[in-house]
């Protein structure tokens, strides 16, 4: 529903909120019929002004699970909410000017950062609405200037206090720096894979970035990451005891070396790691030297090529390949 108090309000094919609108006539309904209204379980009523409840950050990344509960935090405070894409630059030129008005509130907004890409099922495009009283309220879309953005905020201030609307939220974590940019969302594949790293799946993280590479061949973070996350796929289910011994009973044994040095990588141990595979190397025939270069260099990817590990590492590979 558009609150004709608020400029700027049409937006054509926003995010899908008919399900929010149907849970804020629910609560409606259930108030008139002696239910007392309140905020989300576990918050503390709180007259008007006090921090009903706590949170890090006034800004928040979240998918449709955060925009139902946000929903109702908002019949306590003023909620904004940014449907984002990772494609689109006006988000990424908005986020830093929505970051540093809600955080500058001091508490008495959220804003609720959604990726449309990776929540497709809300049927969103970029564009920016409010929550009040549990109601959507489209506000605008692109990357309007600066001075239309505040004017923007302070009318939904207003509106929400008009409404009686004007809790507040303990924010417990470090404020941010000032002019500290807001980070550059992630492509969908890398979130993905983040995500599924979150969760302990390094299987669904490896294929997450092996789809990114497939879509894009030149994505280097995401050739960076499945380089990471195929060490950890490799020392999955294997302990260190269990590697150690079998790179000590078998020395020539390319795989039983190749875990040992993943393990020394994964424990901070870099330059064991490297200089076990090039003194593998250096002893090597024809076809197991190419097999370990490939590794080496694949390891090289893992901690970064500007280190200088890597850059004594990559000399002294360059020396063995062509000495």
């Amino acid at each position: 529903m558009t609150n004709p108090n608020l400029p700027m309000a049409a937006m054509g094919g926003g995010i899908d909120l008919s399900g929010l609108a149907q849970a804020h006539q629910q609560r409606q309904q259930a108030a008139a019929g002696g239910a007392q209204p309140g905020g989300p379980a576990g918050s503390p009523a709180g007259a008007s002004g006090e921090a009903f409840m706590s949170l890090p950050d006034a800004v928040v990344n979240g998918g449709e699970a955060e925009l139902e509960q946000f929903s109702q935090y908002s019949t306590r405070i003023p909620v904004i909410v940014q449907v984002y894409s990772a494609s689109d630059a006006d988000s990424a030129a908005l986020a830093p000017v929505l970051d540093d008005l809600i955080r500058s509130a001091d508490g008495r907004l959220l804003l609720l950062r959604i990726d449309a890409d990776a929540h497709p099922q809300l049927g969103g495009q970029p564009s920016v609405l409010a929550l009040l009283g549990g109601r959507p309220v489209p506000l605008f879309q692109g990357n309007p200037p600066r001075e239309q953005i505040v004017q923007v905020v302070n009318e939904l201030i207003q509106v929400a206090a008009q409404q009686g609307v004007t809790g507040k939220v303990e924010i417990t974590g470090a404020p941010a720096e000032a002019g500290e940019p807001a980070p550059k969302p992630l492509p969908p594949l890398h979130q993905e894979a983040q995500d599924a790293l979150a969760r302990g799946d390094v299987e669904a993280a490896k294929a997450a970035y092996e789809q990114a590479i497939k879509e894009a061949p030149a994505d280097e973070e995401a050739k960076v990451g499945l380089a990471q996350v195929s060490l950890l796929v490799r020392l999955k289910d294997k302990t260190l005891p269990e590697i150690r011994d079998r790179a000590a009973k078998f020395p020539d044994d390319l795989d039983a070396q190749f875990d040992v040095a993943d393990l020394d990588l994964s424990g901070g141990h870099v330059d064991d790691a490297f200089n076990r595979l090039l003194g593998l190397l250096a002893k090597s025939d024809p076809e197991n030297k190419n097999k370990v270069r490939e590794r080496i260099l694949e390891l090289f990817e893992v901690v970064g090529s500007t280190d200088a590990r890597v850059v004594r590492a990559r000399q002294q590979l360059t020396n063995l390949l062509f000495s």
